[in-house]
């Protein structure tokens, strides 16, 4: 057996590559942008009115009698205006070009305005703090030619929306891959069909496909039945049409376990069997021709469920070009002890407290089969093998799955 860390190695050592194709803005959202997006003009690309009120150049302000003639109206969407003399105010609505001779703004809420003798008079009710009050410099934010956007960043609305406001109607993202889930077992029957009392409804295949949506990856379901021909000839099939296959269960060492010597036969090359944790130490790993990845995964339904987020979903995230991501740390709120030598993939629910601290509640359930005491968690918390009695109060590794 190898560690987690070891297999952790191995896996992200043979990442897969797919090629790129671009897709229209609106639908970007969740895939991995593979081209780098920049400012084609400031942010903001004016000096923008940030309040609605009047806008006026500061210096000419006097401190003893703030009263100014309004000139007109600034509305957003109009181009430039110019104070025709300095001393004067333009009212400005939010989102306008800052008037030309003008530098600073007052909201109507510090401006009173009455009419005299024909004209508007706005009297300043607060002096201005300084310059530049309420007004939101050109090339502030960013600056023309910029890089807003870099390759390898997930695509969410804020980056649609930044992408949007450059011009980009179409972006070059990674493909997505049609997965493969293989669902093993003559247990197992459909959903939609009423099992015998030795027989299960298949599940791992759905929680699987459900997971994979979180990348945007489509999937195809397959079942094996526990015949080697049929599972060997089966196999053949997917490892033709799908360059990622995730299995589940078959792999263990019981006599009808087949799923490990049907892919040697197919030329899988195994790269490891067999990980000291728990739940999960039957999984399995191997490369074809650098075309082919095979995750597979134990059977029961935890140990699906911890492998594919823990070793799956991030392999699949690199293989698709994303940054990688840090670690997320949860603390312990309960004393915990695990006796065997295996790193320990605790079931936890895990939420900020009231200090601000990210918590982790354990919730251990029946073992690796029991699927239900999922529905009372949101992430496993990954605990080291070289110990046995793990502390209130101390942090580790924190694997989401919610």
């Amino acid at each position: 057996m190898i560690t987690p860390q070891e297999a952790t190695q191995i896996i992200n050592s043979h990442l897969l590559r797919f090629a790129n194709e671009i897709v229209g803005l609106n639908q970007a959202r969740g895939r991995i942008l593979q081209e780098s997006v920049v400012a084609d003009r400031d942010f903001p690309p004016f000096n923008r009115v940030t309040m609605d009120g009047v806008a006026y150049s500061i210096d000419q302000v006097s401190g003893e009698n703030p009263e100014m003639v309004i000139e007109g109206m600034q509305l957003a969407g109009e181009p430039s205006k110019t104070l025709i003399q300095h001393n004067n105010c333009l009212e400005v609505m939010t989102g306008a070009v800052l008037p030309s001779g003008a530098d600073t703004v007052s909201p109507y809420e510090e401006v009173d305005i009455r009419e005299e003798n024909g004209k508007k008079i706005a009297i300043l009710k607060t002096a201005p703090e300084k310059k530049g009050k309420n007004v939101h410099p050109q090339g502030y934010d960013r600056s023309q030619g910029e890089e807003l956007l870099s390759v390898g960043t997930w695509l969410g609305a804020a980056e649609i929306a930044v992408a949007a406001s450059v011009g980009k109607e179409t972006l070059t993202v990674t493909q997505l891959p049609e997965v493969a889930i293989v669902s093993t077992g003559d247990e197992l029957v459909p959903v939609s069909e009423q099992p015998e009392p030795y027989q299960i409804r298949q599940s791992n295949n759905y929680a699987l496909k459900a997971a994979l949506s979180a990348v945007g990856a489509t999937a195809r379901f397959y079942h094996l039945p526990d015949s080697l021909e049929k599972t060997t000839t089966g196999l053949a099939e997917v490892l033709e049409n799908h360059p990622v296959v995730i299995l589940s269960g078959g792999v263990s060492k019981g006599k009808r376990d087949y799923v490990p010597v049907a892919l040697e036969q197919l030329g899988v090359k195994k790269l490891f069997h067999r990980v000291k944790q728990r739940p999960g130490k039957p999984f399995w790993f191997g490369i074809k021709d650098n075309q082919n990845a095979v995750f597979a995964l134990p059977g029961n339904p935890v140990s699906t469920f911890m492998c594919f987020h823990r070793y799956v979903q991030p392999w699949l995230e690199r293989s698709l070009g994303a940054k990688a991501t840090a670690t997320r740390w949860a603390t312990l709120s309960d004393n915990v002890k695990f006796e065997p030598e295996l790193m320990y993939f605790l079931t936890v629910m895990a939420h900020p407290s009231e200090d601000g601290q990210f918590l982790a509640k354990p919730i251990q359930g029946h073992g690796s089969g029991d699927f239900a005491n999922l529905l009372h968690c949101n992430g496993f918390l990954e605990l080291p093998a070289d110990r046995s009695h793990f502390r209130q109060g101390e942090a580790f590794p924190f694997i989401p799955f919610m």
